[in-house]
């Protein structure tokens, strides 16, 4: 049976020369020798060795030292070996340090006696104890608060013994004596953590004999008086009144510590609005005013629960919680606007919007080094405000349109998108957000955060101004055409390039000699770009700058959107514009720009050319100006917009089966009673404790007590690990708790023989590790045991845990040996499926550096089947909208996401699309940002992907 321990101490196994080495260390007279001999031989001690001829030389050489240090670690020494033989009893020679102890009792030095008393509450040999009682006792009454405090905790641990209550009768009577006399905080509070662990009847009359002192008690020992309200309320819930005003009395505690745990207990014991209340005050209260990050986290964890049981009380706390928003932390920003964003109503939605304004005015000044990141969060909750609130998207979108122009290209995106779900969902706002579009187009410096704005041109401008405004700002971001200019040696270059005032432009030009390596005379052309100046108001009007300097960089999917804005806008001017002259002149205009486009794209003058993508949809474009028919027209001009709307319209069915899937299941029943409670007599009672009994039948009628079929669940999780005609029948039910992996295994003898040494022996393949050594029962006939083993887990990687059981009978000498089936830890114990947004996804995919590419090989033929095959594979969920997966065109693309239990990001593209002889083919991409949970993700789906299984 392996024994407990105190104290672990690292430390490397030394060979059997080491014990002679502190030997003779120990018997020589050099002190610091003798410290650094003991430190090895305790080290030792802890890994396992006996060292069985240090205890004399230890007795005769080191107990009468009179170093401090020397005689702390002798009682560290004491603290850890064997004391007792293989029967049980105690050691004879333990007698030769009982008279040493007992003089360590009565030392004049208070350091010698408080660490001697603080040894003996480790101490378990009742034999070695019982003559040390007498001193122990009068150190209770010593001058030194030092002493008495671990006087106290001795006499507590000698009480808690098996027969300890036989060696000290009287204790809690006599402890209760000394708590009413002691003066010195901590004395007091190991004194009623004595009567509270021994005789809580005690404890608790003395607590409520004091009740109006107890706001007046050290930090200490009020917090031993929430743990010992908490156990009296568990147990008898009948008292809970008593208590209540106790824990409310606290709540105006000086100690941060205390108020924090007055509020847990008030939470975990009444559910009562008014008790509530008070521990939410005392959360937000904590959360403002506390500096360290740790605990504003650990508080924000307290409000989510408190938001989660409790959403009406914490809507009247949204505002103070806010304030924590002033934290320069990140992730203490993050929680805060998760919280919030569940507590609008619209009663407080038009201050929470203030505030996030504030806030993001405050982002501009640029001191902090992560505004752009908070920036984009508070964005991001601002659009969650607008579309659940429609009525305030006026007051907020023209402040964010401020933001198209955002150095953190990711914030800037967030605002685009939130303008384009605003100007479809706000009719009224059209109008001025396309002209404050349009005004502020120029600033933008991202190809994302661009393509989404022209979209937004060619879907929004409608009126004949507008159209006009659109085309104009589109022409005077691009510039002058052509986009280049080619030029001889000595030639001037053209008048785009003088014109300091227009835009970049490149210029090439050939037949420069160059000598080469070798002395011969070639031929070299160079490309060149100017410099390109933010733009500038010249004359009123807007400098060309962004969407040319974009295209310059080879952004040709920018010019393909580019290109399909021109011919949507020139489309909606035939219909606005009276005058087929002008018309013809924006149709010509953009054939102009979009032939300067591909000319640009087929150039040497960049490093790689146009893509065929958008070669085809420029030239597309091209094609419908040419020749538009009314079909055509009905698409580009009415389709696109109509798929917009279908989106939207379909998330917000989505978000709305959200929250009806987390609104709770009632369980009650049309014909229970009903327990009218305040039609009872309020006699002796108080409100919180009216409150509390309404709270309580309301979860009664819910059917919040009832436990959801515990233990089925847990029959559908058992593993058979012995066959049934084994002599040791054995099965495990597996249980996966974050970083743990607890084995807890049942063992059945199914022999008429005693099983003596059984033991379960475990082993792990994978990022597995045991905890604990394998220890030895004894197993009688036809009975069972239950082991329990703990593993712990280092990664999301699939790992196999296998093993034996060995045992001992009285007729076979040998050990018999029962090999147990292999437990596989399946990856899908680790994983749940989980939401993010299409840009996260974006994100992530982009930053992740561990991709595994599995190949589609499976018997299933239907692109969907297959698809809904992998999510339950896998236990993943799919971010791709339903009607995007809907039809039947041979081809299916879908994104899938999901979170580990450490938090990790597992994020999965399927590309699959159905060939000529019916197969699918196509690959399924795994990134996550652990190459563990790539592999074991990538691993399952090879498996399971054949269908079928």
């Amino acid at each position: 049976m392996e024994k407990s321990c105190t104290f672990l101490v690292h430390f490397d196994k030394g060979t059997p020369a080491i014990a002679t080495e502190i030997k003779e260390a120990l018997e020589g007279s050099d002190v610091s020798a003798k410290i650094d001999a003991m430190k090895k031989a305790i080290s030792l001690l802890l890994n396992g060795e006996t060292l069985p001829q240090l205890f004399i030389t230890i007795v005769r050489y080191v107990l009468p030292s009179e170093d401090h240090t020397v005689q702390k670690l002798l009682l560290l020494y004491l603290e850890i070996i064997d004391k007792k033989d293989a029967k049980g009893r105690v050691l004879p020679e333990m007698i030769l340090i009982c008279q040493n102890l007992r003089n360590n009792l009565q030392h004049p030095n208070e350091y010698i006696r408080g660490v001697t008393l603080r040894f003996l509450c480790r101490l378990n040999e009742t034999e070695i104890i019982e003559p040390l009682i007498p001193s122990v006792l009068q150190n209770l009454e010593h001058r030194h608060p030092f002493i008495r405090r671990n006087a106290i905790s001795a006499v507590m641990a000698i009480y808690k013994l098996p027969h300890g209550e036989q060696l000290l009768i009287d204790a809690p009577e006599m402890i209760e004596k000394v708590l009413s006399t002691e003066l010195d905080q901590s004395a007091k509070r190991n004194a009623f953590l004595m009567l509270f662990n021994c005789d809580q009847d005690r404890a608790t009359n003395y607590l409520l004999t004091n009740v109006d002192k107890v706001s007046e008690w050290g930090e200490l020992l009020q917090m031993v008086v929430l743990e010992l309200i908490r156990k009296v309320c568990r147990t008898n819930r009948g008292e809970k009144g008593k208590y209540i005003k106790i824990i409310i009395s606290l709540l105006n505690a000086p100690s941060n510590a205390v108020i924090y745990e007055c509020a847990s207990t008030l939470v975990s014991l009444s559910s009562a609005p008014t008790a509530i209340r008070a521990a939410a005050s005392t959360y937000c209260q904590l959360l403002i005013s506390q500096s360290d990050n740790n605990v504003k986290l650990i508080v924000l964890d307290r409000l989510n629960e408190l938001k989660s049981s409790h959403r009406e009380i914490m809507v009247d706390r949204i505002m103070d919680v806010l304030r924590a928003l002033s934290s320069p932390n990140l992730d203490i920003q993050k929680k805060t606007l998760d919280i919030a964003l569940d507590l609008i109503t619209p009663r407080n939605i038009n201050e929470v919007v203030l505030m996030l304004k504030k806030e993001v005015m405050k982002t501009q000044n640029g001191e902090l080094e992560k505004n752009g990141e908070y920036r984009q969060m508070l964005i991001q909750a601002i659009h969650s405000c607008a579309i659940k609130f429609p009525e305030v998207a006026s007051t907020v979108v023209h402040l964010l349109m401020d933001f198209l122009g955002d150095s953190n290209v990711a914030s800037a995106i967030d605002v685009a998108i939130f303008v384009r779900e605003i100007i479809e969902t706000n009719p009224k706002l059209r109008v001025s957000i396309i002209t404050r579009l349009l005004d502020t187009f120029y600033q933008i410096r991202a190809a994302r955060v661009c393509s989404c704005a022209l979209w937004i041109i060619g879907e929004y401008c409608l009126s004949l101004s507008e159209v006009e405004s659109g085309i104009a700002t589109i022409k005077q971001c691009l510039g002058e055409l052509p986009f280049y200019s080619v030029s001889e040696e000595g030639e001037a270059p053209t008048d785009a390039s003088k014109n300091s005032q227009q835009p970049s432009s490149v210029t090439v030009s050939s037949r420069r000699p160059a000598i080469l390596s070798d002395g011969t005379y070639a031929t070299q052309s160079a490309a060149s770009e100017t410099a390109f100046s933010p733009p500038t108001i010249v004359q009123g009007s807007l400098a060309a700058g962004n969407l040319r300097s974009l295209l310059l960089t080879g952004d040709f999917f920018l010019g393909a959107v580019v290109a399909c804005t021109l011919t949507k806008l020139v489309l909606r001017l035939e219909e606005v514009q009276p005058s087929k002259v002008e018309v013809n002149k924006a149709s010509a205009q953009a054939l102009l720009i979009m032939v300067a486009m591909i000319q640009l794209g087929q150039s040497p003058v960049l490093s790689h050319p146009i893509d065929g993508d958008s070669y085809d949809r420029i030239l597309l474009c091209i094609r419908l100006l040419c020749s538009t028919g009314d079909e055509v027209r009905k698409i580009w001009l009415q389709s696109c917009r109509q798929s917009f709307v279908k989106m939207l319209s379909e998330k917000q069915l989505r978000e709305t089966e959200e929250l009806k899937a987390k609104a709770q299941v009632s369980y009650a029943q049309p014909d229970d009673l009903i327990d009218f409670y305040h039609l009872k007599s309020r006699k002796g009672m108080s409100q919180l404790e009216l409150e509390d009994e309404v709270q309580d039948d309301l979860k009664r009628a819910t059917g919040e007590f009832i436990k959801d079929g515990d233990d089925a669940n847990k029959l559908n999780r058992i593993l058979q690990l012995t066959g049934f005609s084994d002599p040791v029948y054995a099965e495990a039910y597996v249980t996966v708790h974050h970083y743990d992996i607890v084995l807890d295994v049942t063992v059945i003898n199914r022999t008429k023989d005693t099983l003596q040494n059984l033991c379960l022996e475990l082993a792990t393949m994978g990022d597995l590790k045991l905890v604990e050594r394998p220890q030895n029962y004894i197993l009688a006939p036809e009975s069972s045991k239950q082991i329990k083993a703990n593993i712990k887990v280092s990664s999301t990687e699939t790992g196999v845990i296998f093993g034996n059981i060995v045992y001992e009978t009285s007729n076979v000498l040998e050990r018999t040996v029962v090999v147990l089936n292999d437990i596989h830890i399946d990856i899908m114990d680790y994983i749940s499926p989980a939401v993010c947004t299409d840009a996260a996804f974006r994100t992530m995919w982009a930053e992740f550096e561990w991709e595994n590419k599995v190949a589609v090989n499976t018997i299933i033929q239907s692109e969907k089947d297959f698809l809904d095959h992998v999510i339950k594979s896998t236990n993943m969920k799919c971010l791709t909208a339903p009607s995007a997966l809907d039809g039947d065109c041979g081809f299916l693309a879908a994104n899938l996401y999901a979170k580990s239990i450490f938090g990790e990001d597992a994020l999965v593209n399927l590309s699959i699309e159905k060939q000529a002889d019916g197969k699918l083919s196509g690959y399924i991409r795994i990134r996550s940002k652990t190459q563990g949970i790539a592999l074991s993700l990538g691993d399952k789906i090879t498996l399971k992907q054949k269908g079928g299984s």
